[in-house]
């Protein structure tokens, strides 16, 4: 009862065993990069945001204190 419903399997050369693992370690790495790489460009966004939301409270506050003259 090892089959899976008709499946059936086929045993592996060690070759294909090999080319097999070297496949899915590049899978890995491939998402492994995309993770980081989307982990980065979420940080650069917060920094940007962050930047903006800064620009966007100083430059009104420093024309009130510039123009206001009191």
């Amino acid at each position: 009862m090892s089959r899976k419903s008709g499946v059936k399997q086929q045993k592996m050369t060690p070759k294909q065993k090999a080319e097999r693992i070297r496949a899915a370690q590049e899978r890995e790495a491939r998402a492994k990069a995309e993770r980081e790489r989307s982990a980065k460009m979420k940080r650069v966004f917060t920094v940007v945001v962050c930047v903006i939301l800064v620009l966007a409270l100083f430059i009104p506050t420093m024309a009130l204190s510039v123009l206001g003259g009191n």
